[in-house]
Parts: C-alpha cells; structure tokens; sequence
C-alpha cells in the first residue's frame, strides 16, 4: 500500500501542478473572444464568403467539361499563373474551386490566426495589462492556452462553413479543404506563438510570422513554376505547399493532414516550453538599446524608426507582386481564349478597353486593393503606441499631438505612394512594355487607398476604442473588389468602394473628377480623425 500511495504521489502532483499552471484559461478564453467578437466574424465571413462563392463563379466560366479540360492543359504550360495560384489537379467544379481561391483562404486563415494569437499574448504584456491578470488565480500558461483556444475558435468556425458550402461538390473534396484551411490557420497560430516568446514587441511578432507566410507563398510559388504537379521540393518545404497537395476534391491524400497536425502540434509544444522558461514581459531574444542621442530629434523619425521594417517588408512584396502579374500578362489573353464570361469578369474589374490592357488594369486594381492593407496597418501603429502607454512619455515633451500623430500619418500615407510606385515599376519590368502607362495606372489608385487610410484615422481620433475596425471597412472593399465583378453585383453596390470610383488605366479615359473628390474626402477623414485626436483623452 505504500508503495503504491507513494508512486501515485507524484503523479498526483504532476496532475495538480499541470492544472495550476492552466487556472483560468476557460474565463481567458471567454474574455479573448468576446474582445474579438467583431474582428473574428470579419475575418470568417469574408474568407467563408470567397470560397463558396467560386463553384457559381466557375460553373459561369466554365460550364462544359470541355472547357474545364481545356483550362487544364493551358495551365501545364503556364508557369507564370501556377506561380500565382498553383497548379490544377481536376477539372471539377471542386477542384477549380479549391484551385483558385485554396492557398488565398489558407494565407488568410493564417493571418487572422497570427492576429489573435499575438493579440492576446504579447500585445497583453506589451501593454502591461497582462501582469494585472497573472495577479490574480491565473496560471503560467493560462494566456497562451486561451490564446490558442481562440484561434481553434475561429479556424473551426471557418472549416464548418466551408464544409457544409461546399458539400454539394463532394463531402471529401469539402472536408478536406475546410480541415486543410484551419491546419494552416494553426500552424501559423502555433507559429506566432513561439515568435511571441522570442520577442519582446507585438509589432515585430506579428512582422516576423508574417514574413515566414510571405517566404512560404514564395518558395511555393517558385517551386509551382517549375512542375505542373505540385511535386517541386520548394513546393513541399512551403506550408502552403502542403494545403495544395492535400488536392482537396482531386484525389484526397488524407496524410498530408497528418503533416499538417503533426508540425502544429510541434510547434505548440515549443511555445508552451518558451513560455514556461521567460518572466512576464521578457523574451528570449532581448531588445537593442535604442538609438544614441541626438538620431531621433523628431517625431517624424521616431516613427520612421519605428515603421521603416514594415515599410521595407511592404516594398519588396510589391515590387516582387508586380513582376510576377507583369510577367503574366501575356499569356492572360491565351487562358481567357474565347470564353465570354471570363473576358466580361476581366472588363468589369478593368475597364472595357482591349482584353491585355484591362488584364493589367485588373491586376492593378487588386493590388491597390491591398494597399489599402498596408495603410490601415500603419495608420493604426498610431493605437499601438497610445494603448501601450509609449505615446505619453513623448507627448509629455515638447511634442505636440498633430505633430507626433503626422509622423505616423506621413509614413502611412506618403508608404502607400511608394509601395505602389515600386509595383508600377515591378509590373512595367515584367510586362517589358507602357512603363509611363502602367505606372500612372498605379498611381491612380493612391486616392481609393488614401480614404481607406483616412476611415482609419476618423476611427482612432474619434472612437480609438473602435479602431481595430478599420481592419473591418478594408476587409469589406477587399471583399468588394475580389469577389464583387465574378459575382456580378451591380454597380450600384460597387460604388460603395472608393475604389469603384476610379479610372480604368490603362486603356480607358483619365477622368479628373472622382480622383479630385477621392483626395477630398480622404483630407477631410482625416482632418476630422486629428481633430478628435487632439481633444478626447489618451486611452490606456
């Protein structure tokens, strides 16, 4: 008897230990998603709606086996577009959809996953309000576990949705692509949690698991330009390459799910090692000593300081962006061939001028899109700073807050005019031709972005509480500009998006007028943002 009571003894004590160490993780968990009970619903439905809005999108571009065949064989030879998208492994209606939008949602999966993963572990340090709840009955893990828990939350939701969408087209096919979107969405969460014990900044944890998602759509991309088959080795070292070769709706291969969780599960025990090894705020690899005096004199190079790795980050995917749609305009006229409803989806989102010239409005259109991305991201830097009590040290000096919130806002705005100018030159390197053209047709999208930014702005002078929703108004313009033209809305309903507004270069008319009106409302959004900045309180 005693023996056995001593050997259950530790084991008794490893189980209490475990649970102290997990106390609290179900109120974290509760308090995580009632926190993102906006963000994460935005981030589901648009991703949900992208997907299963492309089966009625395809089954109108393609309504016969024939054509589907013939997409196949056009993109055997087509580097450049597998580059983009991956290569085709069926002609079903399924297998196109997962084709066309899989690796897309999967990428989004991981970024709303990276997001609240980050959002409720550093961001709660950084921000001091995690050592106020590691006070009370909490334990060591608790954050983390919850943080997990919550994106699991949100990836399952995602995977439901989809599953039952896209049931229809084979429950397989639709089970393995939903359960391939949220195992891509936590790998990267399990990712970003290690990166969030490494690091001692929200901002640059989020930069570094971002950066690993853009390497792997790369090495993807790389290896999908070189085999039509998914079998490139760059191929299989990308996650994304994973999700691919899953060929949900072609053939399921049910292991590489396997892959999927085994690397998850791999990582998640990394993060749970890290955060047991660190104090509350530290990190493994410490902070630099900040710049000597005398290099930061102003509040515009704080802010540089603080945004240039962003900015750097954003140029090089733009400019990369631009040669790879450069590169595949040529051959957009070869896939499009005589299919009417493509070459419609094509003139609605580019203008109604020659098939080549509205291919690269379209594609110009979609990065300006995503621009606006970049500027909702650095404008909100500007909620970054204040929540985490970094803005009140520098505004107790000789600084005032138009002049500390124009440094953000110069690096945000005056940001967007050089990622887009680099994409301009990235496009006319690929395509080899109308360099002038291409470049102001890139331009032309600055004042669309510039409203995004300037919502932005209004959302943190006047609501700071709620400026996490500028996420929201560029999710739905993206939305808008992706799956509006294939769905055919009406324009009525396009119009919404600043974006609707603009001249379709190149190939179509300049039109001054709504470009004027654009940088109008875009000042005045943001002259009402400061003027609301300059009189609430600062929120910490």
């Amino acid at each position: 008897m005693t023996a056995t009571a001593d050997t259950a003894a530790p084991a008794h004590a490893a189980r209490s230990t475990g649970s102290r160490q997990l106390a609290g993780t179900g109120t974290l968990l509760r308090f995580a998603l009632r926190r993102d009970r906006a963000l994460i619903p935005v981030w589901v439905a648009v991703n949900a709606l992208m997907v299963l809005s492309m089966p009625g999108t395809i089954k109108g571009l393609y309504g016969t086996a024939a054509e589907r065949a013939d997409l196949m064989r056009q993109m055997e030879t087509n580097a450049s577009l597998r580059a983009l998208v991956g290569p085709v492994f069926d002609d079903s209606l399924g297998a196109l959809t997962a084709w066309r939008v899989g690796l897309y949602a999967g990428a989004l999966a991981a970024v709303m996953s990276l997001l609240i993963v980050v959002r409720h572990t550093r961001d709660e340090e950084e921000s001091g309000r995690q050592e106020v709840v590691a006070s009370g009955m909490v334990g060591r893990r608790a954050s983390l576990t919850a943080a997990l828990l919550a994106a699991a939350v949100a990836n399952a939701v995602l995977a439901l949705l989809v599953f039952v969408g896209l049931a229809g087209q084979g429950a397989a096919g639709a089970l393995a692509l939903g359960l391939g979107m949220a195992g891509t969405g936590m790998l990267f969460a399990t990712m970003a949690a290690i990166v969030a014990q490494l690091t001692e900044s929200a901002r640059l944890a989020r930069g570094l698991t971002a950066a690993v998602l853009g390497g792997a759509f790369v090495l993807r991309a790389a290896g999908d330009s070189a085999t039509d088959d998914g079998s490139s080795v760059l191929t299989w070292v990308s996650p994304l390459g994973w999700l691919e070769n899953l060929r949900a709706f072609a053939g399921e291969r049910w292991w590489v799910l396997l892959l999927i969780a085994g690397a998850t599960v791999a990582q998640g025990a990394v993060a749970y090692a890290l955060a047991g090894r660190r104090d509350l705020g530290m990190s493994f690899l410490p902070t630099r000593p900040g710049p000597a005096a005398g290099r930061l004199r102003t509040a515009g190079a704080l802010a540089w300081r603080l945004q240039r790795g962003g900015v750097l980050g954003w140029s090089i995917g733009f400019f990369l962006a631009g040669v790879v749609y450069g590169g595949m305009t040529e051959g957009a006229a070869d896939l499009v061939g005589d299919n009417e409803q493509a070459r419609e989806i094509i003139e609605r989102m580019g203008g109604q001028a020659g098939l080549t010239e509205a291919f690269v409005s379209a594609m110009i259109g979609m990065l300006g899109l995503i621009a606006a991305l970049y500027v909702v991201a650095s404008v909100l830097r500007l909620s970054g700073e204040e929540t985490s009590g970094r803005a009140e040290p520098v505004l107790a000096g000789a600084v005032g807050r138009l002049r500390w919130a124009a440094g953000h806002l110069v690096i945000a705005f005056g940001g967007a005019a050089l990622i887009m100018l680099l994409a301009g030159l990235g496009f006319a390197a690929g395509y080899g031709q109308d360099f002038g053209a291409i470049l102001g047709a890139c331009l032309v999208q600055l004042p669309a972005v510039w409203v995004i930014g300037g919502a932005a702005v209004l959302l943190h002078g006047l609501l700071p509480r709620a400026a996490v929703a500028g996420w929201a108004v560029a999710g739905a313009v993206l939305l808008l500009g992706w799956v509006g033209p294939a769905l055919d809305v009406p324009q009525s309903v396009l119009d919404v998006s600043p974006y609707g507004h603009l001249p379709k270069l190149p190939g179509g008319e300049m039109d001054w007028s709504p470009v004027l009106v654009l940088l109008v409302i875009a000042a005045a959004l943001v002259g009402a943002g400061l003027a609301g900045l300059r009189r609430r309180d600062l929120t910490t």
